[in-house]
C-alpha cells in the first residue's frame, strides 16, 4: 500500500458522548462568562433607576449631566443648565453617573429630603 493512502484513511476518533458533553461544557461556559454577568448589570441599571430620587445628580448615556427635578410614570424631568428636559429612565447611566459623582449625587437628595420634612 502507499503511504499517502494510509495517512488519509484515518479512524474515527472520539464518541458521540465525548462530543456531547463538549458541547455541554461550552454552554456552561458561555452561561457563566457572559450570560449571567449581562444578567446581573441590567438587575443593578434597573435598580439603581428605581431607586432615584429627586434632586440627585444624573449623567445620562448620551453625555448629558443635571439633577431630577420630577419623576414621572414614564420618564423624568432633568433640571439642566439650559432648562428642563424630559428624558426615559433608561437614558439614565448608573454606571457614567457613579464614576462622575459616585456618592455626592444621592447625598445631595437626601440633604434635600431632610431639609423639606424640618421645614414641615
Amino acid at each position: 500500500m502507499n503511504m499517502l493512502t494510509l495517512f488519509l484513511q484515518a479512524p474515527a476518533q472520539g464518541n458521540s458522548t465525548t462530543m456531547l458533553m463538549m458541547m455541554g461544557v461550552m454552554v456552561v461556559g458561555f452561561y457563566f462568562l457572559m450570560i449571567r454577568p449581562q444578567m446581573k448589570k441590567q438587575k443593578q441599571e434597573k435598580k439603581f433607576q428605581e431607586e432615584l430620587k429627586v434632586g440627585s445628580r444624573v449623567v445620562l448615556t448620551s453625555g448629558l449631566h443635571g439633577r431630577i427635578a420630577q419623576i414621572q410614570e414614564d420618564g423624568v424631568v432633568i433640571e439642566t443648565l439650559s432648562g428642563k428636559l424630559k428624558f426615559e429612565k433608561a437614558a439614565i447611566s448608573r454606571e457614567f453617573t457613579d464614576n462622575r459623582f459616585g456618592e455626592k449625587a444621592t447625598k445631595v437628595a437626601d440633604k434635600k429630603e431632610v431639609i423639606e420634612t424640618e421645614k414641615k
